[in-house]
């Protein structure tokens, strides 16, 4: 037992303690975990709620987008179908709970990302860009034909609550939230041999007619980014549905399909941590402006530009880049203030 404690320490010690930015987010982790300590007011839990479900948004978009290439402007659609399958099926019937409806909402935001999938192998670039805009209209077009069913636009309300308390629900969407992106990681991790497409996928971004040249089976992988970009989206909007127990066309509107992508690009694209800070700055920023509500829009407007201009690859890349610097010999990250690296003992530049 000493012995295996010892190594999981070490183990630890290597891998977070010594890497800056991991240990910045295990920090950040315990300060989530530990917000209940410090405040319970409903407003503020409800702030973090809707961080921790965007979070997952964000991120489903960002494998999508920044790790294949693919970039959508329909992702609302996998929000929108899983959210209004909750709803359905909690309304209908009334022993299907959350922790039902929820699910199935992430498999019809897989079936979403299928369906998404179709134009992505047969068009790239802008052109498929452009199409993925028509897919969450098309879907409001039938919640508004079929409104007997969806509700119209008054949509769908009084739906069942994740739990009785919104301290639980915030520990629910935490946990969720966690261990969603940590699978999403995984995958996106190109040095995992076993679940890792990282490295696929970026070669797919890159240039896609080398990596099927190369025997790649693109798509194959490009079926697999949607459905999975489909699956945690949809568990996304199951947390919104349940949350704010009532969905309305607002889920499907091009709005809730660009905010992921500012969320993103804020934070910085292509990495799994860009998404989560970039949503974790602008939305407790935003609902912050709304005691100036006359300057939210101007301000919130500021703060992307002011971004983009200084900090164009995210503030999460920039702020990595200021804490971390790479081996010259063995590419093993170290802290900037380390003279020699930590594991071959090369000086630093």
């Amino acid at each position: 037992m000493i012995r295996t404690g010892r190594r999981i320490y070490r183990a630890f010690q290597g891998e977070i303690l010594a890497i800056p930015w991991r240990l910045v987010s295990l920090l950040f982790v315990v300060l989530l975990l530990s917000v209940p300590i410090i405040t319970t007011h409903p407003y503020i839990l409800r702030v973090l709620i809707f961080t921790c479900i965007y979070a997952i948004f964000a991120v489903s978009w960002d494998l999508l987008a920044g790790y294949a290439g693919q970039i959508s402007l329909g992702h609302s659609l996998f929000f929108g179908i899983s959210a209004y399958t909750a709803a359905l099926l909690n309304l209908n019937f009334s022993n299907v709970g959350p922790w039902i409806t929820i699910p199935c909402g992430a498999i019809a935001g897989t079936v979403g990302g299928f369906i998404l999938c179709i134009p992505a192998l047969r068009m790239r670039g802008i052109y498929f860009t452009l199409t993925t805009i028509a897919f969450p209209l098309i879907l409001t077009g039938i919640v508004h034909t079929f409104s007997k069913v969806t509700g119209g636009e008054l949509g769908l309300a009084t739906l069942a609550p994740l739990s009785s308390s919104r301290l639980a629900n915030y520990y629910i969407c935490l946990s969720t939230a966690f261990a969603s992106i940590l699978v999403m990681w995984k995958l996106s991790n190109g040095k995992n041999s076993i679940f890792g497409i990282g490295l696929i996928l970026q070669a797919i971004r890159e240039d896609e007619i080398a990596a099927r040249t190369s025997g790649i089976n693109t798509l194959l992988y490009k079926m697999v980014v949607f459905s999975t970009s489909g699956f945690f989206a949809g568990i996304a909007g199951g947390l919104y549905a349940h949350t704010m127990k009532v969905v309305g066309p607002s889920v499907l509107e091009i709005h809730t399909s660009f905010q992921p992508v500012i969320w993103t690009i804020f934070g910085g694209i292509g990495s799994i941590y860009g998404p989560i800070l970039g949503v974790a700055i602008i939305y407790p920023l935003t609902e912050f402006f709304r005691i100036i509500p006359e300057f939210r829009t101007l301000l919130y407007g500021c703060m992307i530009v002011l971004i983009i201009l200084f900090m164009p690859e995210g503030v999460g890349i920039w702020v990595r880049d200021k804490l971390e610097e790479e081996c010259p010999r063995c590419k093993v990250v170290n802290g900037r203030w380390r003279r020699f690296c930590r594991a071959c003992g090369a000086a630093m530049s």
